[in-house]
């Protein structure tokens, strides 16, 4: 009896030591497999189309029913609370095999392999924008953003060099044989150990249509998927911080006052060109005498003449003719039509 109250105390023991030691035990390694992710593909992100979302990164998963890997697209993502932060998941070399390590949200981006996923994410740490209260800042020296829309941004190259780590063939994978060679340091090391939650269900369902589709699969596509990023933002849902952060409320940037403003700003020019065209109508009155003078004023002359020749046809061509001199007439008499314009 005794030993069995000291087995049990040792297992529970262990089970305590083993959990908060690694987060692993709630977003470590979900799979192993024995041979090595494909490349990163090479893709243009899609521009974040509305504030506070971010950026979560496309990446290979695995399928043992299929036993290949499988792309899941990159994603804009609404943040589940004011001040969060994506961790990419990545994988990683171990004793002869590959471990995929779980993406998760905190308050500060952690160790993710050292894999150069871009778009901010270089390897160490996250250079794509920061948190400014509750609403997000993006840095647009690696960000795609619509500008129109989303007003809170800046650039700052130099935080984007400090995170870079070298993958010039787009290794997926850290560690092992032609892997990134990146431990992780001491502010990666901190991160590990900070409160974390879950993806949400809208990015676990995202993951679940990527496995469905056989195109995203390796042997399907080759290793260069059709479907790189998805084209819309995944649904919002709204979470907790993890214990012991401080929720911040999220807020919206005040995008729609330009907007609001951009069409008064176009009335003036309307009003502007409305002035021109009503100008331009008196010229217009102006040159319809010109081509109403052979009709009203020239052929009351050429009625004039009329009487004299007893042929009605036969004359006005003469005087057709003759017109052809007048044709300096009608330059002089432009001076006239000048007139009015000034």
């Amino acid at each position: 009896m005794q030993l069995l109250r000291i087995a049990r105390f040792l297992l529970l023991a262990l089970l305590v030591t083993v959990v908060p030691a690694s987060s692993y035990a709630q977003f470590g390694i979900s799979i192993n497999v024995g041979f090595a992710p494909p490349a990163l593909p090479v893709y243009v992100q899609p521009q974040c189309p509305q504030p506070n979302l971010m950026w979560t990164p496309g990446y290979w998963g695995y399928s043992n029913d299929d036993g290949d890997y499988y792309w899941v697209p990159g994603a804009w993502v609404p943040a589940p609370y004011g001040g969060a932060l994506w961790t990419p998941p990545y994988w990683g070399w171990n004793s002869g095999q590959y471990g995929f390590h779980d993406g998760y949200w905190g308050q500060t981006v952690g160790y993710y392999g050292g894999v150069n996923y871009g778009f901010g994410f270089g390897g160490v740490g996250f250079a794509g924008g920061e948190w400014r209260g509750g609403s997000f800042a993006y840095n647009t020296a690696v960000t795609r953003v619509n500008v129109s829309v989303v007003n809170v941004t800046y650039v700052n190259n130099t935080i984007v060099q400090q995170g870079i780590v070298a993958n010039p063939n787009h290794v997926a994978y850290n560690g092992g044989p032609g892997g990134v060679q990146h431990a992780p340091n001491q502010r990666e090391q901190v991160a590990a150990k900070q409160p974390h939650t879950a993806p949400t269900s809208f990015q676990t369902q995202h993951a679940t249509a990527a496995r469905a589709d056989k195109t995203s699969y390796a042997k399907a596509n080759g290793g260069h998927p059709a479907n790189v990023a998805a084209a819309k933002p995944l649904e919002e849902q709204k979470t907790a911080p993890p214990a012991g952060m401080k929720a911040v409320p999220l807020t919206t940037a005040k995008a729609a006052a330009p907007k609001t403003a951009a069409p008064t700003a176009q009335a003036k020019p309307q009003t502007k060109t409305g002035a021109p065209a009503a100008a331009t109508k008196p010229e217009t009155r102006a040159a319809a005498p010109k081509a109403g003078a052979p009709s009203s004023a020239a052929k009351p002359e050429t009625r004039a003449a009329a009487p004299h020749a007893a042929a009605p046809k036969a004359e006005p061509k003469p005087e057709t003719r003759a017109a052809t001199p007048k044709t300096a007439a009608p330059v002089a008499k432009a001076a006239p039509v000048a007139e009015p314009r000034a």
